[in-house]
Order: structure tokens, then C-alpha cells, then sequence
């Protein structure tokens, strides 16, 4: 285990964790966030792990349940906040509220409430990196419920056909909205999809954070070094509903799976790891207590911000003249990988 990546990765896996408890907490009281808010409590070592094995200058793509991932990336927490609320110093001052976060200074390219639009996206930037002749890749996130829509299967396609160095993570938390995996999608897991492709398919247990880094880090390099793309499917759960409407319902999933799922939250697993490697507990909660006044401060820093202006409201929506470049040829395409059999990393991954 290496001890500084994983205390950096609870220090962002807790940055998530609080910084949506506050969110929750404004939509109850009323205090600032209109509508509702799609949390990922319960899923940050699979976005955790997963952003850890990216570089500062790659790419990321997230969707509805948005807010973990730009945090997993590097986010600051006070125009986070400040976007959700829809004031001038958020992201993307306040136009794109919490399903339509995008932090370009971070490489988060943006998340959308559109099921499954950003993995062309990501296609797009990893095809990008290859135009400009950079070594960036490109990861895209989204959720099992996503698997079963066109653009999923158009993205994995074009980004094979072409070899580009694109990372898909699925985030199979076994539900879409409250409808089971099991009862949408035929195929054995999402991962098994890559065969169609003749893409690496690979399922990891997705409370590990330590396991995520591990395979994603191992698809990143082969994206990176001309191999092409990798479908992940990371095995998680979201312990709170759909979305924060104000009351939360679990009951159409079966009792014992919840008990088991919360028996295995990523945070308390690193957390007991990390004290079992020999990091004292007044360490650990001095992170933690340093994470929650960030976590303060973003939320005092988004309610201080003020209001956009109305004569703002088509600022930033395009570029003012749209300026022309000369044509760039297309560089050559490689040939299509071969087949690659799915693989499966045990819970606890590699060590």
C-alpha cells in the first residue's frame, strides 16, 4: 500500500462525502439549492481510484450524479458549491447548477443530465489528444443504467475502431433510478460488452479504492502508449436514493443487500486500512477536520456569492467572433486490437 496516495485519496474520498452531506443538508432546509440534488455517497473509491490514476492534463467526462467527480479530479470546493447554487462565482457561473457542472481548469470537461452524452464526448477529447499529437487520455464516467443507451455502444465503437486512448468506467451501483441491473440487461455484466468491441473488459470491486487505482492506472498507461481503450466496470453502491427530494426511500431494494453494501462503505474500509498500516487516529482526524472547514468554507463562500445579473444570462455561451483555424489532416488510424477475454479483479485487488 503506498501511504501518501491513499491518504491523499480518503482526503478526497471524505472532500466528496462532506461536501454532499452539505448539499443535502442546504436542499432540506431550502437554503439555496433549487430542485434536487443526485448524490454518489457510497461510490467514492470507484471515482476516487479512478481520477487518482489520471494526470493533471487528462481529460475527464462525468454525468447527472456529478459532483464527486470534478472533487475526485481536484476541484476547488467554493465555486462547487457556489454553481449548485446557482451564483456568480460558481463554475460555470451559475448556469449549469448540479447535474451540469464543468471545472476546465481541472480537465473536467463537464457532466450532463442526458444518460450516457458524455461518453462521446470523452470519445471526442481522447480523439483530440490524438489531432494535437499529446499522450492525454481521456476517462469517461457513467452509470450502469447508461450501458443500456446507443451512445454507449457508438462511443466503445468509434473509440476501438480508431485505437484511441480512452478510459470507460462504469459505476455499476445495480440500480438505475430504482429499476435493478438485473431486470434491464441481458448480458452477464457490463464489462462482458468489451468482447464486442475488442477492448479489454474488466470488473473490480468498486469500495476499493486501492483496487480501482490499480486497474484504472493499468488502462490509463495502455490508452497512453497507443494500446486503445478499456471498458471498467467498478462494482459500487450509492446508499442514498436516486436523488435528494427531500425524503429518502430504499425500500424496493431487498434488506440484507443494504446491510451488506454498508458493511463494505469505502470510506470506513480505507480509513481502517490506513490505521492498520500504522497511521495514528489523531492523524486521520485531523484530515478529517481540516476536510470539513474546507467544507464550511465552501458552503459560507456560495451563500457570500451573489446572484447572477439578468444581462449575463448569454455570456459564455459562445465565442465572440468564433475564431477559424486551417484544416487539420486526420491522422492515421491503427488497425483494431484483437480479441481480449473479460477479466475480474477480486474484492481487495492487487496489492
Amino acid at each position: 500500500m503506498n501511504r501518501e496516495r491513499d491518504l491523499e485519496a480518503l482526503r478526497r474520498m471524505l472532500r466528496i462525502r462532506r461536501f454532499e452531506e452539505a448539499a443535502m443538508d442546504i436542499v432540506r432546509k431550502g437554503q439555496g439549492i433549487a430542485g434536487s440534488v443526485h448524490v454518489c455517497i457510497g461510490q467514492e473509491a470507484a471515482v476516487v481510484g479512478s481520477c487518482l490514476a489520471l494526470r493533471a492534463d487528462d481529460y475527464m467526462v462525468g454525468y447527472h450524479r456529478s459532483h464527486g467527480h470534478p472533487i475526485a479530479k481536484g476541484a476547488a470546493l467554493g465555486p462547487l458549491m457556489a454553481e449548485l447554487m446557482g451564483r456568480r462565482t460558481g463554475v460555470c457561473h451559475g448556469k449549469g447548477g448540479s447535474m451540469h457542472l464543468a471545472d476546465f481548469s481541472v480537465g473536467s470537461l463537464g457532466e450532463t443530465a442526458i444518460v450516457g452524452a458524455g461518453i462521446p464526448q470523452a470519445v471526442g477529447a481522447a480523439y483530440s489528444a490524438r489531432v494535437r499529437g499529446t499522450d492525454q487520455v481521456a476517462l469517461a464516467f457513467f452509470g450502469d443504467g447508461a450501458a443500456n443507451i446507443g451512445s454507449f455502444h457508438e462511443g466503445l465503437n468509434l473509440a476501438a475502431a480508431w485505437g484511441l486512448g480512452a478510459v470507460f468506467v462504469c459505476e455499476n451501483n445495480l440500480y438505475a433510478m430504482s429499476t435493478a441491473l438485473a431486470d434491464t440487461m441481458a448480458s452477464e455484466s457490463v464489462a462482458a460488452r468489451a468482447a464486442a468491441y475488442r477492448m479489454p473488459g474488466v470488473i473490480v470491486d468498486g469500495q476499493d479504492v486501492d483496487a480501482v487505482y490499480d486497474v484504472v492506472s493499468a488502462a490509463v498507461e495502455r490508452g497512453r502508449a497507443g494500446g486503445g481503450p478499456t471498458l471498467v466496470e467498478a462494482r459500487t453502491y450509492r446508499y442514498r436514493d436516486h436523488a435528494e427530494y427531500g425524503n429518502m426511500d430504499l425500500s424496493h431494494r431487498p434488506a440484507e443487500e443494504v446491510e451488506h453494501w454498508r458493511s463494505r462503505d469505502p470510506v470506513e474500509l480505507l480509513h481502517a486500512r490506513l490505521l492498520a498500516d500504522g497511521i495514528s487516529e489523531t492523524e486521520l482526524a485531523a484530515l478529517a477536520e481540516t476536510v470539513a472547514e474546507e467544507v464550511r468554507a465552501a458552503v459560507r463562500f456560495a451563500k457570500q456569492s451573489p446572484q447572477p445579473a439578468p444581462e449575463e444570462l448569454f455570456e459564455d455561451l459562445w465565442a465572440t467572433p468564433i475564431e477559424t483555424t486551417p484544416a487539420m489532416p486526420a491522422p492515421p488510424m491503427p488497425s483494431p486490437p484483437g480479441p481480449v477475454p473479460v477479466a475480474a479483479v477480486p474484492a481487495g485487488g492487487a496489492r
